[in-house]
């Protein structure tokens, strides 16, 4: 663990913010997950055979710079600032000129058809944002900014909190959950995970009441710059409160790793070595709490990921634009192709529901630059 030096008057800062993330993150009743945790779901049970219901939300340009290429995509737990619960909240990679890497912005949209976006912050230090999670009490964004080489807290008003730049080494943040412990975890706090295309690691935030604590409980991913489907590399992080494990996607070797007992992984816990021809496999002092899930086909390529009412999880393939429904047994449930036009459509998911009645899945589609919903 490490906390990078500081000025006084910034640690100070820093610390009345995690005390405020803590005290908010502590009072909610559900984390980024399922209560209920995955079990041997059925091609009649998943429940992306039922989301029979495609409707385009709206356009995730920037309208005021034409920012494009959405990537991160969250849906707004809480309503402040100028946040709503229920609304999208979206950022875009590229700028107005296409350049990968150079958009600044998150937009917001509401949940219906023909939503227009609205602008939401916009900062140099978002440059290249990929990812974003939100606090599920106090609404403050954390934003995984590939270019910029921070990771930023916003504020629900959409100014910036900090960049968490000297706070921690970062290199090309990629991915982000927000995860919120069970209850009957006492000794555990709120925590970011965020993985890092830089070096293939995940990095644990770990919200204390005297600051914020990093940790890189995982290194070794395996991580490829140059592939036609983009950047591949550690991403897709999601929690289960219900079981307290991490989910991670190994885009380059179409894989899904789980992290049990994240809450108590450590500095330097896990190691991962490995292709895609060789397999994965973990060392290191924690390696016991890693293991692959599934790998291979129908995973093809995949970025983004998220659960499912029912503890599922559900899998954007870049490779193909299907999505892909996995128990967290390591079966799959159901696929389901969700645009037939060039691959590499998907680029973030994000789920809303508690039930079978409820349960929506939205999905950025890069060839549209628009939010999409699934659902009954």
């Amino acid at each position: 663990m490490s906390f990078a030096p500081r000025t006084q008057r910034a640690q100070a800062a820093l610390a009345t913010l995690s005390t405020a993330l803590l005290i908010a993150g502590c009072s909610s009743g559900m984390g980024s997950g399922s209560m209920t945790g995955g079990s041997g779901t059925t091609a009649s049970m998943a429940v992306l055979n039922h989301l029979v219901g495609v409707t385009t939300i709206g356009s995730t340009v920037d309208p005021m710079n034409g920012d494009n290429n959405p990537y991160g995509l969250a849906v707004e737990p809480v309503t402040a600032g100028t946040e709503t619960m229920g609304n999208l909240m979206v950022c875009n990679f590229n700028d107005s000129k296409g350049n990968a890497g150079n958009g600044t912005t998150i937009v917001q949209l509401a949940p219906m058809p023909n939503s227009k976006p609205t602008r939401f912050a916009q900062d140099p230090s978002l440059a290249g944002c990929d990812a974003i999670a939100i606090n599920s009490t106090a609404g403050y964004p954390w934003v995984a900014a590939y270019t910029a080489a921070d990771n930023p807290i916003v504020t629900p008003s959409g100014s910036i909190a900090t960049t968490l730049k000297t706070s921690y080494t970062w290199m090309h943040p990629w991915g982000q959950v927000f995860a919120v412990p069970s209850s009957m975890l006492t000794m555990a706090v709120p925590t970011f995970y965020v993985t890092d295309a830089g070096d293939g690691s995940v990095v644990a935030v770990r919200v204390t009441s005297s600051g914020f604590m990093f940790q890189k409980i995982a290194k070794g991913f395996p991580v490829n710059l140059t592939s036609s489907y983009g950047i591949l590399a550690p991403a897709g992080l999601t929690y289960d409160q219900a079981s307290d494990t991490l989910y991670v996607v190994s885009s380059d070797t179409n894989s899904i790793v789980a992290f049990t007992n994240a809450s108590t992984l450590t500095d330097g816990g896990i190691t991962v070595s490995g292709t895609a021809s060789t397999g994965l496999s973990f060392s290191g002092p924690m390696a016991s709490h890693a293991k692959v899930v599934y790998s291979g086909s129908p995973l093809n390529y995949p970025v983004s990921m998220a659960e499912l009412y029912n503890g599922d999880l559900v899998i954007g393939n870049t490779g193909d634009n299907n999505l892909i429904e996995l128990t967290q047994n390591g079966l799959v449930a159901a696929t389901k192709l969700v645009d037939t036009g060039n691959p590499g459509a998907i680029f973030g998911i994000a789920t809303w529901g508690t039930s079978a009645q409820t349960q929506v899945i939205y999905f950025n589609d890069d060839n549209t630059n628009t939010v999409v919903e699934l659902s009954n």
